[in-house]
């Protein structure tokens, strides 16, 4: 039965049709750290409602009668929710926060990936499930196809049209294939909720008639990167006699956009729900580094922890030299200050600081682009100066722009007077600060991982047999 997508949080969609009394011989209802689980016995007064705690379950037909379920039972039949992703930080990270909120609803969580994730899945308290090699073995997969280094020569913002539909869709897909199938099949998942970039996942999910729920990590891939995309799975899906999937089986089920449809305004045609990821920010937390003087505008600049080449941060602490303002860098895991050389007097340097512990104290940031960066900024309703370097970074600053919270400097623009200019003309518009104010409250409206569990635990077509 192919599955029902729910319909989003505040909206006016009709009530996803009932399921059947198969699918809903075991119903999980999550309240705050409560977990009910019963077998619902038909009854024979047809046509009227039902209601489990304060949450509306609609039941048309038969009216269900609660029957307490042993210890034993209860503890078989709770729903399993298995996250899958590709072995990258960046890719794991933005689904810890869904992850652990099924587990707070009692859910038997696992997410399954490749080596490279398995510290931060530990580190979250959730079951990790190895199904691939590491990410640098799919690169050398990938370039022992190539006459040359996988990508030279391409320009910085094509790099998604040329890795998603390779790296992903081909060497990826191939690496994660096998052992999730197996995995699937052994450990029996309610639902699959995957990454985009983890494209078997889509395939696996089908062929076992599991539930899949896409989990948005940035912005809505572009239509030709999606046509890209389907075209590279297309004979894996062929192959297991399952017909060609739309946009490379990212838009059969539900997706969860994480971004704001002020960014990322979802097609007509795609069951989308939106997703808060950014946690709460508060003015009162403690910034965890000493600055020289707390009285000035404080500027935060940060460059991930993919693109974050030395040289760039000696160009953009030159440019702020003069500015009377703080400027705070962090620069990730595997840098040091050393590398830069000279550090203005008005600037600190330090490694890897989580942002939400920076973000309530600062004025504006310049970044580059990526998709947790920016949600992050965007939450705290910061302007920014944004320097794409590659992946998607690219579209994201063209969206922000085109949003009126930023201004961009690309990498052929990037001098000392270009990016000091950008920092300027940002410090001086009030009309960046309102649209990135106007933004942060939409994603404030946005439903949080808890509200999201609830609602895909009542309307996706879970169906659990009483073990």
């Amino acid at each position: 039965m192919a599955p029902r997508a729910p319909a989003a949080v505040g909206s006016s969609s009709p009530v996803t049709p009932t399921p059947t009394l198969a699918e809903r011989s075991t119903v999980a209802l999550c309240n705050g750290a409560a977990f009910l689980t019963s077998v619902l016995v038909p009854a024979a007064i047809p046509d009227r409602g039902s209601e489990w705690g304060d949450r509306p379950m609609a039941v048309r037909g038969p009216v269900a009668t609660v029957v307490p379920m042993s210890q034993e039972v209860l503890s078989a039949a709770r729903v399993r929710v298995l996250f899958v992703c590709v072995p990258a930080a960046g890719h794991v990270t933005p689904m810890l926060p869904l992850a652990r909120a099924f587990a707070r609803s009692a859910c038997e969580v696992a997410v399954a990936s490749g080596p490279d994730v398995a510290a931060a899945v530990a580190a979250a308290g959730l079951a990790f499930r190895r199904i691939s090699s590491p990410m640098a073995e799919w690169f050398t997969t990938l370039a022992a196809r190539t006459p040359g280094p996988p990508g030279a020569g391409i320009s910085p913002d094509h790099v998604e049209r040329y890795f998603i539909p390779r790296l992903f869709g081909e060497v990826g897909l191939t690496a994660m294939r096998n052992d999730l199938d197996a995995l699937v099949a052994e450990w029996a998942p309610d639902v699959v909720v995957f990454e985009p970039h983890a494209l078997a996942a889509p395939l696996v999910a089908a062929l076992h008639g599991v539930p899949a729920v896409q989990h948005g990590i940035g912005l809505r891939w572009s239509p030709l990167v999606l046509e890209l995309a389907g075209d590279a799975v297309r004979p894996a899906w062929s192959a297991a006699g399952l017909p060609a999937p739309r946009s490379a089986g990212l838009d059969e089920g539900t997706t969860l956009a994480v971004f704001p449809p002020a960014l990322d305004p979802a097609p007509a045609d795609v069951g989308v729900q939106p997703l808060r990821t950014t946690p709460p920010l508060s003015a009162g937390t403690r910034l965890p580094v000493e600055l020289p003087d707390r009285d000035r505008p404080l500027l935060y600049v940060t460059l991930g922890t993919s693109f974050n080449e030395p040289a760039v941060f000696s160009t953009i602490l030159d440019a702020l030299a003069d500015l009377p303002a703080t400027v705070l860098v962090t620069l990730g895991r595997g840098r040091s200050a050393e590398e830069l050389g000279a550090i203005p007097g008005n600037a600190v340097v330090t490694g890897f600081l989580p942002q939400e512990t920076v973000l309530p104290h600062c004025t504006a940031v310049v970044h580059h682009g990526g998709a947790g960066t920016a949600l992050g900024v965007l939450a705290a309703g910061l302007p920014s100066v944004v320097l794409p370097r590659g992946a998607d970074n690219f579209a994201i600053a063209d969206r922000m722009a085109a949003a009126g919270v930023a201004s961009v400097v690309g990498p052929e623009a990037l001098t000392t007077a270009s990016v000091g200019g950008a920092v300027r003309a940002v410090l001086d518009r009030p009309d960046l600060r309102a649209g990135a104010r106007r933004v942060a409250h939409e994603i404030s409206g946005m439903p949080g991982p808890d509200d999201v569990v609830a609602l895909l635990l009542d309307s996706l077509p879970i169906r659990k047999a009483v073990r």
